[in-house]
């Protein structure tokens, strides 16, 4: 215990002591195109350690600024850096993206201008006066998180990065199976639509269409890093939505497999529509991700590299959280929905199955075949499912589309489904809504909005849903 003691009394006198107090400084940074930014910078008060303070820049979301507190994670990157990083001896570093309120240009996506207005910040943080250039880190989300991403596959050398809410195949995202989330692509091109470069729009009408989708895929693909995971060099903390529709839990699940850099990943009750956003979880969350910045940026041996790398939030948020050694176990619920039955372009066909014995938990994407068929040419099929409650509620438990060609002769159409954690509490009944949209299940259900032609009628017949479960439910 002596020399426990001992150690610990050297090792406070090597760190910074934490700053109370800092200054903050509102100024337009140049880039090489002769576009200005609108950035913030913060440096902790006092006498920086020997080798400079570490330093963070912290990225905001699509369509949204530097002060923007209705956003995936329900809190601003101002006020992440003001009460989590600087009054903890961090230098930080926010901006308002290009064509992103006060900032100058046009948003094209996360391209190439984008990536290098990055380098180009990070560089003029790195030659700062008592920043330490070698231990510069990164947080962000939603679109933050995609520049992230691709900032750090190519090449720029954050020390340490984490990613929430976001993407990492921008394609596999927004049009799975070809066939396009449009109720998010168009909430997303909404946001910036007034300030998007010019290839933006056809690339946005052709993914709407269906059209054209080598060049969407190109363009998307420029903005993703799911094939570059080998290029990732930095320890990376991955933080997901349990229930996002923009992006999903596999756009995490996938690269946390591929990674070969130190990394943790924390399922969360925070993300986009229809995450809850639960008063509570970031008071749980936020401390971990300093201390990732800690042990990584700081050197600091604070046990976060050693604690189980995976973490799950419960829904609804209690507090505590259920770890893992790796990605939890999963069994597979099979399901069958019977019968056949023709419907018109505005109507839907809808299944529901007997009530739960006990309560499960989904854990990633269902998949459902089902036999369809049609006289004249319906063009896309999208389904949903849904548990009713014994509440009385209906939770979207998930839902896909497929573009398809279809005949007289019933055809088996297989459809795989956004993957989220989604609680089925004891007592609830599943239920198979299929039509043309997502909000013939509900008006709310804004995933899928493109309809088809009025005199486009659908036969659908019986279908088969494998559903993913956690092996031990952890929400009640």
């Amino acid at each position: 215990m002596a020399r426990l003691a001992a150690a610990l009394a050297l090792l406070s006198l090597a760190l910074p002591a934490a700053a109370s107090a800092f200054s903050k400084t509102d100024q337009p940074l140049t880039m090489s195109d002769g576009a200005r930014l609108m950035t913030t910078y913060y440096v902790p008060y006092g006498t920086p350690p020997a080798e400079g303070w570490p330093a963070v820049i912290l990225l905001h979301g699509l369509g949204e600024t530097r002060t923007s507190t209705a956003n995936a994670v329900g809190m601003s990157i101002n006020a992440i850096a003001e009460t989590q990083l600087v009054p903890q001896g961090y230098a930080a570093l926010t901006f308002d993206a290009r064509g992103h309120g006060q900032s100058e240009g046009l948003v094209s996506i996360d391209g190439p201008r984008e990536i290098q207005d990055v380098r180009e910040l990070f560089n003029w943080l790195s030659n700062q006066p008592g920043v330490n250039g070698h231990r510069i880190g990164a947080f962000g989300y939603s679109y933050g998180g995609g520049a992230v991403w691709r900032a750090t596959a190519e090449g720029v050398p954050f020390a340490a990065i984490e990613v929430a809410a976001t993407w990492t195949d921008l394609y596999a995202a927004l049009a799975p199976q070809d066939f396009a989330h449009s109720g998010v692509v168009l909430g997303f091109w909404q946001s910036i639509q007034a300030r998007a470069a010019p290839a933006v729009a056809p690339l946005v009408n052709d993914l709407l269409a269906g059209r054209n989708l080598r060049a969407t895929r190109a363009f998307a693909s420029q903005r993703s890093t799911r094939s570059l995971m080998g290029l990732i060099n930095a320890p990376t903390f991955l933080l997901q939505g349990r229930r996002d529709f923009a992006f999903d839990l596999d756009q995490a699940l996938v690269p946390f497999a591929q990674l070969k850099v130190p990394k943790r990943l924390y399922l969360a009750d925070f993300g986009h529509a229809p995450s809850p956003h639960p008063a509570g979880e970031l008071e749980h969350v936020l401390p971990e991700q300093r201390q990732w910045f800690d042990r990584y940026l700081k050197g600091l041996p604070n046990g976060i590299d050693q604690q189980p790398p995976v973490e799950v939030a419960p829904d609804p948020w209690t507090g505590q959280t259920f770890s893992y050694g790796s990605v939890p176990k999963r069994k597979t619920l099979r399901l069958a929905f019977p019968g056949r039955k023709p419907i018109g372009s505005t109507a839907k066909v809808v299944r529901t199955l007997p009530r739960l014995r006990s309560r499960a938990e989904t854990f990633g994407a269902p998949v459902l075949r089902v036999a369809l068929s049609s006289p004249n040419r319906w063009p896309h099929v999208v389904a949903v499912v849904s548990a009713l409650t014994p509440a009385g509620n209906e939770v979207v438990v998930s839902a896909g589309g497929v573009r398809v060609r279809l005949g007289s002769k019933p055809k088996q159409v297989t459809i795989r489904m956004v993957s989220q954690v989604t609680a089925l509490p004891r007592g609830s009944r599943l239920r198979l809504t299929v039509a043309a949209t997502s909000t013939a299940q509900s008006p709310g259900n804004l995933l899928y909005l493109l309809s088809v032609p009025r005199t486009a009628r659908l036969v659908v017949g019986p279908a088969k849903l494998s559903v993913p479960l956690l092996a031990k439910p952890i929400s009640r």
